[in-house]
């Protein structure tokens, strides 16, 4: 093709959005969600769970000096009975005082186990620029908002860093990218071929997939709205094990600095 064609293409889809730097959408939106995480801990919300019977529960979700707590609220979308309700109390304000009166290792200890988790996705979040390829399939609008759409794909010869990364190595997905904050809109992942995780017998199979759904709750900060989840992997590569997730996040409230430390009922 000679070159002043391959010019004016590039120049059409620079001028429709599809000209966009794929690397520079992805390290903005990695920007953005760090910032999201970053910002978590300072928001107690709702989350509803769907459980396999088809039928829910519902949790206050909490942060209690430091770490998470859940107080059991709904079932099947009604309030819990009285004596239930009273039990839940109970159990929150046992909660609290436990974690009150606990030494100082013993907090920074369980503090510790709350930010090891949390690192540990987190590091799965930023590992997507390393262990992916991303093309740009095009835009369009998703849930009120204008998104890219990028295919994501495993990156020859990529080496995950630890355990909790290798499936990285078996997945591809889809991420539909807010074009003005490049917030993650919407992200679809699925396990391709099997995947090994050293250091167990056990292996990720095809068939395991999740989602996961975000909303803003303030000007610059989203966080999640939904995550579904549907895990198949083989155990000793012989004894196959399912399990599924669906939860549903929402009322986002964001918690002074006090309450960030010391939530009260």
């Amino acid at each position: 093709m000679p070159r002043i064609y391959t010019l004016a293409l590039l120049a059409l889809f620079a001028s429709n959005g599809l000209g966009q730097n794929v690397d520079s959408i992805i390290q903005n939106s990695v920007r953005a969600n760090s910032k999201d995480w970053d910002a978590a801990p300072e928001y107690s919300c709702f989350e509803r769970d769907r459980e396999s019977n088809g039928g829910t529960k519902t949790f206050e979700d909490l942060m209690i000096f430091g770490s998470p707590y859940q107080r059991f609220v709904e079932v099947n979308g009604k309030p819990l009975s009285h004596p239930q309700q009273e039990e839940e109390r109970q159990k929150l304000e046992k909660t609290i005082a436990d974690r009150r009166n606990e030494s100082p290792e013993e907090r920074a200890e369980r503090i510790a186990k709350y930010e090891k988790d949390r690192k540990r996705d987190q590091l799965l979040m930023e590992q997507l620029t390393e262990g992916f390829n991303f093309k740009l399939m095009g835009e369009q609008k998703l849930g009120g908002h204008d998104v890219y759409v990028l295919k994501a794909t495993p990156r020859p010869g990529y080496r995950p860093p630890n355990m909790d990364t290798q499936v990285l190595k078996g997945m591809e997905g889809r991420l539909w990218i807010d074009k003005q904050t490049y917030q993650w809109v919407r992200v679809e992942a699925r396990v391709i071929h099997p995947v090994s995780i050293e250091g167990f017998l056990a292996q990720v199979e095809p068939g395991t997939q999740f989602e996961v759904e975000k909303m803003p709750v303030e000007d610059d900060i989203w966080q999640p709205s939904h995550y579904a989840m549907r895990a198949h992997a083989k155990i000793f590569h012989v004894i196959g094990h399912r399990s599924q997730d669906d939860e549903t996040y929402y009322k986002y409230r964001k918690l002074t600095p006090e309450q960030a430390l010391s939530e009260e009922p």
